[in-house]
């Protein structure tokens, strides 16, 4: 029987090149309709899903509260792989990257930040990104493909693996995600939206719909659309208090403009059942471009009307950039304007920057298919750094 004829985008997306169907990335919903397709009853999807998520298990033979029969039949037309883990790195403050490999022989990354019994997972949504933010190391890389939704929740699995989650003594726990990894998630918005059902599932990892927040630098449509299907936590990246210094940080600026993409942050709050929830703002400072007091004053006009808090990230160097990370007075002096104007604000503390795993710092290896890897290290030395717009 071919079960990959006539199912729903993730199944379709699932098949491998040997025509197996990769149930790694099937949300119970995904799942259940397959199980109905070969026959079996819908509920069979949770015993799986658990199997996969919550106990590790990869291999149809050891689910053993499934029938022969259908075990059989899964081990025919099915399989449950992850990524391949080229490279893992420790840093010397805990955090550990990833280096994993993908199908097209790109390599995505991905990073564990520990902080006490907390543990954040940073992951990947594209290999390189479509985006090409000018103080990212990720854009620089160009861009390969979306991510399928396997190898969107294959990150969370091999980071759990690693830590023994699925054993009764793990060594720590994954308990908060973060889309900030390489890509752009909703520009992925499919295979996004799959993964982090998955996450949030009772079933797979059951994480707080507030320990799972989604990045975004402002796809609007998408942003609308998200607010429709599902209930995460949602940090905009913006970067600028202005458009005319967005366009030069964040090129998608200049079809999504700041106001627009406050009132799809507004609209994306309003569809939340719980009124208190507030959006986080992620501002990246870099020294003598957006970190004057002019901006912080300007930032705290324009976020007026948004329930939000705001997150001050040092800019973090990578090869080739010309942007320099801002000095302890001028980010102090931008918090302290914020809270003067009333904003809870916090500034992140950079971890992993010894092993290329800080913020921005993310790379990977890309197969890139813009040419934009090239013409990055071809116009390199000609680049100008953007300056402050008075």
């Amino acid at each position: 029987m071919n079960f990959t004829e006539k199912v729903s985008f993730s199944t379709e997306d699932a098949v491998q090149g040997n025509g197996k169907v990769n149930l790694m990335g099937m949300s119970a919903s995904s799942l259940a309709d397959l199980m109905e397709m070969m026959g079996e009853k819908r509920f069979r999807a949770t015993q799986i899903l658990k199997w996969i998520h919550q106990m590790g298990v990869r291999d149809f033979d050891q689910m053993t509260n499934l029938s022969k029969v259908l075990r059989g039949k899964l081990s025919e037309g099915m399989e449950i792989v992850v990524p391949e883990v080229v490279s893992c790195e420790n840093s010397s403050d805990g955090t550990r990257k990833w280096l994993v490999q993908v199908e097209n022989d790109s390599c995505i990354e991905m990073v564990f930040i520990p902080e006490g019994s907390r543990g954040t997972l940073c992951v990947s949504s594209q290999i390189g990104c479509a985006l090409d933010c000018s103080f990212c190391a990720t854009g620089k890389q160009g861009f390969n493909r979306d991510l399928t939704a396997s190898e969107i929740i294959g990150q969370l699995w091999i980071a759990a693996d690693s830590f023994n989650q699925f054993s009764s003594t793990p060594s720590r726990r994954i308990t908060n995600v973060v889309m900030m990894g390489m890509g752009e998630p909703l520009m992925n918005f499919d295979n996004v939206v799959e993964a982090m059902s998955i996450m949030l599932d009772d079933h797979a990892y059951c994480l707080s719909k507030r320990r799972v927040t989604l990045s975004t630098a402002g796809v609007l449509p998408a942003l609308d659309k998200l607010g429709d299907v599902l209930d995460v936590s949602l940090a905009i990246s913006l970067h600028a208090p202005n458009d005319e210094l967005r366009n030069q940080l964040v090129p998608l600026n200049r079809k999504y403009s700041i106001n627009e993409f406050i009132d799809a942050a507004r609209r994306y709050l309003s569809k939340m059942p719980d009124s208190r929830r507030k959006v986080t703002v992620e501002y990246t400072l870099m020294d003598q471009v957006n970190d004057r007091a002019s901006h912080a004053l300007e930032l705290a006009k324009v976020l007026r009307e948004l329930p939000c808090k705001i997150n001050l990230i040092p800019f973090n160097p990578f090869p080739g950039t010309e942007f320099r990370r801002v000095t302890d007075e001028a980010m102090n002096r931008f918090r302290d304007i914020l809270q003067q104007e009333g904003y809870t604000v916090t500034i992140r503390t950079t971890r992993g920057d010894d092993i290329a795993a800080a913020c921005g710092q993310l790379a990977g290896l890309v197969n890139d298919k813009t040419r934009r890897q090239a013409r990055y290290k071809a116009n390199l030395r000609a680049q100008q750094p953007v300056r402050i717009l008075n």
